[in-house]
């Protein structure tokens, strides 16, 4: 049953539909290369931690957030973390514990986004421990792959084509603040 849950949190993640998902994994290490790799994994798994907790409290009817809030609040994260990276005057610089918190408080509402899925698949499992162990560990996974292609397109564009880095920061987070700013007003509650 691990396997089944580890594949379905990596394809759950890994979907184009879930794009918003990616959209802001995308931001989170857009500003950061192979170099900074520990930075990187230690952010997405700051995510990762605050999406498993609520994942787990809302899977277990712990905890309800109307889903038009949580639907609208995913943009907002996307946006301020696109903002963040347009705003920083030093790209790649270590990340303070804020922007480490930010990251595992954007990652709770990440989480309650997932919550509804998860719980559809779970049905009447008498334990969903195992389940939500393997679904936590396939999203985590999916995500490293994101963040893998991310660094590898910086790697690309910035060493290959020579494009300046925070050139490169400007347009992806440029566009990552534009496509979320129009889902946020798509989803307003």
């Amino acid at each position: 049953m691990f396997q089944i849950y580890l594949k379905l949190g990596m394809d759950h993640i890994a979907d184009i539909h879930a794009y918003d998902h990616i959209l802001f994994v995308a931001m989170l290490c857009a500003v950061y290369t192979f170099r900074q790799w520990k930075t990187v994994l230690i952010l997405v798994t700051a995510f990762t931690v605050g999406h498993s907790v609520t994942l787990a409290l809302a899977t277990l009817h712990l905890m309800r957030v109307p889903s038009v809030w949580v639907e609208f609040l995913i943009p907002v994260t996307i946006f301020f973390t696109a903002l963040g990276n347009i705003i920083s005057d030093k790209p790649g610089s270590a990340p303070t514990k804020v922007k480490y918190a930010a990251a595992m408080f954007f990652g709770l509402i990440h989480g309650l986004g997932f919550s509804s899925y998860l719980r559809s698949l779970l049905g009447a499992h008498q334990s969903v421990a195992v389940p939500l162990l393997g679904f936590n560990i396939g999203v985590e996974l999916g995500q490293l792959l994101i963040v893998l292609c991310m660094l590898t397109l910086t790697a690309v564009t910035v060493h290959l084509f020579r494009i300046k880095q925070r050139d490169w920061i400007l347009f992806l987070s440029g566009a990552g603040a534009g496509v979320s700013f129009v889902m946020l007003l798509e989803r307003l509650p």
